[in-house]
């Protein structure tokens, strides 16, 4: 070929390649934002035992694929949200889910591709309703998908015969052929991080009729499913063991599903043909039933299975606190209460672990610090998004009116608290720009009032830990002290602020550097004001634990509310534009 076919060819498969994982990726946010919250109520049912988590564990591996949704379970054992054998049935479910969305994308609609994306593109734009619109994205992302099979497909066909010797090479007619190209296509997985992608570009090979048989296709689509684990395994570097481990149960299940797949490949060339009439409806039954079967043979080994990863994988290091959101404390809403000031009190660990990392990070730049930070962000979010519906339900059994009152505290107590952990993120986002500017490098003395004013915080966390302790006798002298402290960090904060500006006037320091402190002290603040705010909750009269009622079993749900009538939305603009509104 000359130059110019073979750019057509190169970039043909890799833009066509480039828009069917655009299209995907597209699709599966489309699909789990248009389920929304729903979303943590698949992954809250799936947690019931192995037979709920393999239908739920599908559903969120259908919408999201399998790669990313052990992406999610990571995030929420390492929020401590799950356990590994709470995660373990949804793991084995989500892999069947993904095979599912392969089967979609098995049937012939490409002559459709562009309906769909323009469809999809009016609907995301037109729409008011989000999930309308969310549906929209999807139907975007599916159209795309196609469109980007069948760009393959046309660069790929005046040019098949290029691709037979290499094709000839991992076809699995043979035992080398086979594990050459279970092993090629796990490789390609694992760069691209996309099994679906992987997949489709073997359907558009045998669209463009390239590959023409099933023992073809079939090691690419066996090969495909172990390399899809490396996203889970790079989302868990810097996690806790717990996280980690689901990534390795992950990839172990999918290398032991594989070289079963690999010892019955007579079987499947057997009997698979006879499920369809084409290569690619065949190659997708291939994948689902493959994984089916593997799910059943794992799914009563699940205690041993989580055992065998633990084995496996040994840690010394001390194991992270479990969330103490527990639905069967419900019941008993003092006890609920008193749960959830125990989860406040450990998302307050979880923000000062942050905070001391950050401070590493303004000395000395660690990857893996860096990425911790981030981690620990992510499970505060999830932490108050659990916290939330929680309390939640809560509100629906009968509660007392101090009850009421408490867990709208400890909602917003729980808000501040995220927003703490954003702030403590942006300390290490301004280190890392700090870095790449020589002429922000602060001098000894800045140092030192950057290290007075961080000691001053990490001290107010360790009161608020100490403070939320729901076995405390009273929550109202600890926020005392918890005021005082911050008045001490007002103090420390000014003085060190005067002495940057002192360093400025004298050109002691760049004007760039002193942008950079202003924007650390910055942070600082705002984390202490969230702090006062805990604080402030916590001297309310019904900040306390009624320890008699800690048994009390509530029969009865919260009583019926009248639900107020709309209102007149003109009555209230009138009174808007009016001058002497008060």
């Amino acid at each position: 070929m000359d130059i110019p076919t073979t750019m057509k060819l190169i970039f043909g498969l890799l833009g066509g390649l480039a828009l069917f994982i655009y299209g995907m990726r597209t699709m599966s946010t489309g699909l789990s934002d248009a389920v929304g919250k729903g979303m943590r109520g698949i992954i809250t049912k799936a947690t019931r035992n192995r037979f709920t988590g393999i239908s739920m564990g599908s559903s969120i591996g259908f919408l999201i694929q399998s790669s990313a949704s052990i992406v999610l379970f990571v995030g929420f054992i390492n929020a401590g949200l799950m356990t590994l054998n709470q995660s373990l049935a949804p793991m084995l479910g989500a892999n069947i889910g993904t095979t599912l969305s392969v089967q979609l994308i098995s049937f012939k609609l490409s002559d459709y591709c562009l309906v769909g994306v323009f469809a999809g593109l009016m609907m995301n734009l037109v729409a008011k309703t989000p999930k309308v619109k969310h549906g929209g994205l999807a139907l975007l992302g599916f159209g795309l998908l196609f469109l980007g099979m069948v760009i393959m497909g046309d660069a790929i066909r005046p040019h098949r015969e290029l691709f037979e010797p290499w094709l000839a090479r991992i076809n699995g007619s043979t035992t080398a052929g086979l594990l050459v190209g279970t092993l090629v296509a796990a490789f390609i997985t694992g760069v691209i991080q996309s099994s679906g992608a992987v997949i489709g570009m073997g359907f558009a090979m045998v669209s463009a009729g390239a590959i023409t048989d099933f023992e073809g296709i079939y090691p690419i689509i066996i090969g495909a499913n172990i390399g899809t684990c490396v996203t889970g395994l790079l989302a868990s570097i810097g996690t806790t063991i717990a996280a980690r481990r689901i990534a390795i149960a992950h990839l172990l299940f999918n290398i032991i599903s594989t070289t079963l797949a690999v010892i019955a490949a007579p079987l499947f060339y057997k009997y698979i043909p006879l499920t369809a009439d084409d290569i690619i409806h065949q190659a997708a039954n291939a994948n689902t039933i493959k994984m089916v079967i593997s799910v059943l043979l794992f799914l009563p080994l699940v205690p041993i299975y989580g055992k065998l990863v633990v084995f496996i994988t040994p840690s010394k290091t001390k194991q992270p606190e479990p969330s103490y959101l527990d639905s069967d404390l419900l019941n008993r809403p003092e006890q609920a209460i008193f749960a959830c000031l125990r989860e406040l009190q450990r998302t307050t660990r979880i923000c000062q672990q942050s905070l001391r990392l950050a401070a590493g990070e303004f000395i000395q730049h660690e990857s893996n610090r860096d990425h911790l930070i981030r981690v620990n962000e992510q499970s505060v979010n999830a932490i108050k998004a659990a916290m939330r519906d929680y309390l939640a339900k809560l509100t629906r059994q009968y509660l007392s009116k101090r009850q009421a009152i408490l867990i709208e505290h400890i909602d917003r107590c729980m808000a501040d608290l995220e927003r703490v952990g954003d702030h403590i993120e942006n300390l290490s986002v301004i280190a890392r720009r700090q870095r790449d500017i020589p002429a922000a490098r602060f001098i000894p003395p800045a140092m030192e009032d950057w290290l007075s004013i961080y000691r001053a915080v990490d001290q107010l966390l360790a009161k608020v830990i100490e403070s939320l302790n729901p076995e405390v006798p009273n929550f109202q002298t600890f926020a005392k002290e918890i005021l005082v402290l911050r008045e001490e960090f007002r103090a420390t904060a000014l003085v060190a602020q005067q002495a940057h500006f002192k360093r400025l006037e004298d050109k002691v320091v760049t004007p760039i550097a002193g942008m950079i402190f202003n924007d650390y002290l910055s942070n600082f603040w705002r984390i202490t004001k969230h702090i006062k705010n805990i604080a402030l909750a916590e001297q309310q009269p019904q900040f306390w634990i009624k320890r008699e009622k800690l048994g009390t079993i509530m029969s009865s749900e919260a009583p019926g509310y009248t639900v107020p009538d709309n209102i007149n939305p003109s009555d209230y603009l009138d009174k808007l534009q009016s001058d002497d509104f008060r």
